[in-house]
């Protein structure tokens, strides 16, 4: 890849905080200044806000590179500090969770409720013979007991391995393997789409190929029938039956606390590797930080399904240890209806909403008139997480969910940096659409040339960070070459940089005249068109930013002349007219507007007017398959699609949609 991306979009919109907001911020501008003062102090202070059984001796120990150690020789229980120091703080009776079925059925789960069922499980691991190191796999739909089944390790010191509900009994079956796991804990099932969906099935199937595997305990949900096995117990036989009184034991702050698997490009998934006090000390600052969290008055909803790490570190963690009350939802968001998510805002009051910008832009698909008939009135903060989010989504977010005085948070980080890490602060930035704007205080974040040189105001380049941070990954579970070898050697020691440790993210970013950060999605998605370097982000960005189009995905086809060509699949909202002539004359349209915002250079080759985009369960559009489309090759592989026939649909439709010069 040549020295830097193009900086094609300029976005001139700010939009100050509140007034009010600003005035009872959480965190002011005071600890940006504080944190460049002094980093690793103003990270020894946010780990002062949570309970130490023991002090640390040092705040990081840098010195095996790139293996760190934040808070060494401090030892605390994680669970303790999510649950039992609120109960003992007299917050027993404080809604921890407001859980709402798929079906309409709900419960509110108090902190002394909490406290109950964890001791309960973790009485009944221990019980099963599940030491401190050992691993649990977890595969669980959206309900309670995946919060409770953490926790429940996280107080003994097993590590928790959470499998997404949605995955193929290969991906749980290679998890369990490679985590060497004792333990599964899943369900018969969870409610999906309006009807049971079977998880047991898929569990039996895995664990025939994962000897390890000791006890599969099972949460009736669904009330199916299934197989039952020698090695299978129902949790409400074992758990709920169990002794409620568990001492919470202190583990050192840098035991193991979770492995979260996420696919590699190439080969088998990575198993990262987060440890204790470092990665809660992260969590629960950002997101008191970020959200400008009141525990007193706020109802918090993340809309992340538990088997990401967003649901690690925004639904248990963070939220729990700062005794956040939150909404948890089981199902999907069109189910029954296409209000539901609204609706579930309107009914607990939620004031703090944390979503992704795939879906944000499918409710902007479906309609303006549908946000507008629920009270939306109780949020004063949201959020954005998991991919860039394009300014014309991030508009209609602030305008149709937030009535123009909500701030919007647009958060970048990831499994392996375990916290947010580039984010406004609602009451201290000045926010642009669409742009995730500057480092957290006590983040170091820098956009890089090939040289590892910091680009100029106006450039776009790499996105890197410069130094460790508390919630940082401590490895791949089983592979220390392939930790060093995928995030250090781009930019790391040896390479270029003198000797300082560079982690390379994998992301392309630019820096704006006002240095106001933008991410421009995976540098495996930037495409190289007649010599010039253009992430899909900001083309993707372009067309949603006309009125005819609610979603855009675009890959970069090879193309003769230019290398390769910009090819773009694009979702027409819902009352525009496709056919025929008008359909000719929107892709037209689409092209000289795309020509218009971005340069010639950025003109799509062809652009296919589709009903629907290939997207996995958690709602990333994969490209991969769209790329396969784009160049006429068979497709890859279709079982993490959250529907595959979507696919069909599009190879179908890809010859009669070319449009060209």
């Amino acid at each position: 890849m040549s020295e830097t991306l193009e900086n094609l979009y300029s976005e001139t919109r700010t939009f100050p905080p509140p007034a009010e907001l600003a005035a009872n911020a959480n965190v002011t501008a005071e600890a940006y200044r504080e944190a460049e003062e002094d980093r690793l102090g103003f990270w020894a202070q946010q780990a002062l806000r949570l309970s130490w059984a023991k002090p640390w001796e040092q705040v990081l120990d840098w010195s095996n590179a790139p293996f760190a150690k934040w808070f060494v020789g401090g030892e605390l229980n994680i669970a303790y500090n999510c649950v039992d120091r609120h109960v003992e703080a007299g917050h027993g009776d404080k809604v921890a969770i407001h859980w709402e079925g798929e079906p309409g059925d709900t419960r509110a789960i108090t902190y002394a409720d909490l406290l109950t069922s964890v001791s309960q499980a973790a009485n009944t691991l221990t019980e099963l013979g599940v030491t401190a190191g050992d691993r649990v796999a977890i595969y669980l739909p959206m309900i309670p007991e995946a919060a409770v089944a953490m926790l429940a390790c996280a107080r003994i010191g097993a590590l928790h391995s959470v499998v997404f509900g949605g995955f193929s009994v290969d991906a749980l079956a290679t998890r369990i393997q490679d985590a060497d796991a004792k333990l599964v804990i899943t369900a018969d099932g969870g409610y999906r789409r309006g009807k049971p969906s079977a998880l047991k099935p898929t569990v039996d199937e895995a664990v025939a190929q994962c000897p390890s595997i000791e006890h599969v305990l099972v949460v009736r949900r669904t009330g199916e029938d299934i197989a039952w096995g020698e090695k299978d117990l129902w949790w409400h036989e074992t758990v709920e039956q169990a002794s409620d009184k568990h001492e919470a034991r202190a583990f050192d702050s840098e035991h193991p606390l979770f492995i979260l698997y996420t696919s590699g490009t190439t080969g088998k998934p990575k198993g990262i590797l987060h440890t204790t006090g470092g990665f809660l000390t992260q969590v629960s600052y950002t997101h008191h930080a970020v959200f400008d969290l009141k525990p007193e008055s706020d109802v918090y909803w993340c809309t992340a399904d538990i088997g990401w790490v967003t649901g690690h570190s925004y639904i248990v963690y963070g939220p729990l240890s700062n005794g956040a009350t939150q909404v948890m939802y089981e199902g999907t968001p069109d189910t029954p209806h296409r209000g539901r998510f609204w609706e579930i805002v309107d009914k607990y009051k939620v004031s703090i909403l944390y979503t992704a910008p795939t879906l944000i832009r499918t409710m902007m698909k479906w309609g303006d008139d549908i946000p507008a008939k629920y009270d939306l009135s109780s949020l004063r903060i949201l959020g954005s997480v998991g991919e860039p989010i394009n300014p014309e989504a991030w508009m209609w977010y602030r305008e149709h969910v937030g009535h123009d005085n909500a701030p919007i948070v647009d958060t970048w980080w990831q499994t392996e940096t375990g916290a947010m890490m580039i984010s406004p602060l609602p009451g201290v930035t000045a926010s642009k659409p669409g742009s995730a704007m500057t480092p957290l205080p006590g983040v170091s974040a820098d956009v890089v040339n090939d040289e590892a040189e910091s680009v100029p105001d106006g450039g776009g380049g790499f996105l890197v960070l410069r130094e460790p941070w508390p919630s940082m990954l401590r490895g791949i579970w089983g592979d220390e070459q392939r930790f060093k070898d995928t995030y250090w050697s781009r930019f790391g020691k040896g390479a270029g940089a003198g000797d300082e440790w560079v982690y390379f993210a994998g992301d392309g970013a630019k820096r704006d005249e006002d240095g106001a950060l933008w991410l421009l999605g995976r540098v495996d998605d930037v495409m190289l068109v007649s010599g010039h370097n253009i992430s899909t982000t900001e083309v993707e960005s372009a067309l949603v930013s006309h009125p005819s189009v609610a979603e855009a995905a675009v890959v970069g086809a090879t193309d003769p002349t230019t290398g390769q060509a910009i090819v773009a699949f694009t979702i027409p909202r819902g009352n525009v007219d496709t056919s025929g002539d008008a359909g000719e004359q929107l892709i037209q349209d689409l092209r000289n507007h795309v020509a218009k915002k971005l340069g010639p250079i950025a003109k799509p080759r062809q652009i296919m007017l589709v009903a629907e985009l290939p997207k996995t369960r958690s709602g990333k559009i994969m490209r991969r398959l769209l790329k396969d489309v784009a160049e006429n090759r068979s497709l890859g592989d279709v079982t993490t699609l959250q529907d595959s026939a979507v696919m069909d649909l599009i190879s179908s439709g890809m010859q009669a949609g070319k449009s060209e010069d």
